[in-house]
């Protein structure tokens, strides 16, 4: 029963292959200022447009990081959700998020080791019809059970 559940959460009782859940930002100046600020990352790349648009993406973009990140809000937030505890994630970054992108995060319940809890989802964020992060996520879901 879902009701009685803290909200954001799916525990492993309840979590099928095959479910999705995802969410949508718009990355602005400000998320990338923050997350320099926050990361100490100050690379150029991300901050300097004269710099950054010398480069091969001809202007600045996101961290990339800051884009997984979007990975890991549904996940903590919503598939499984709220005490999820992340056990690893692979990342392929294939195209740059700049600044006024709307990102949507997705992902998807790929396997489930009940036993152990374990669960392990496919990870996508898109721009558009442009995929810009691809990556795999296992993680140790909530349990109904106080264990």
């Amino acid at each position: 029963m879902l009701d009685s559940l803290p909200r954001g959460m799916i525990p492993i009782e309840e979590i099928e292959t095959g479910m999705t859940r995802s969410r949508f930002k718009t990355i602005t100046d400000r998320d990338i200022a923050l997350f320099a600020e926050l990361s100490t990352d100050r690379n150029p790349l991300h901050l300097d447009e004269t710099f950054a648009r010398a480069s091969v993406f001809a202007g600045r973009i996101a961290h990339g990081i800051l884009t997984a990140g979007l990975i890991s809000a549904v996940i903590g937030e919503e598939l499984p959700g709220h005490g999820t505890i992340y056990l690893g994630q692979s990342l392929r970054f294939l195209a740059p998020v700049r600044p006024g992108d709307r990102v949507e995060a997705r992902v998807e319940v790929t396997a489930i080791d009940r036993p152990r809890r374990r669960v392990t989802l496919d990870c996508i964020a898109r721009v558009g019809d442009t995929v810009v992060l691809k990556g795999e996520a296992l993680v140790l879901a909530p349990s109904r059970r106080c264990d």
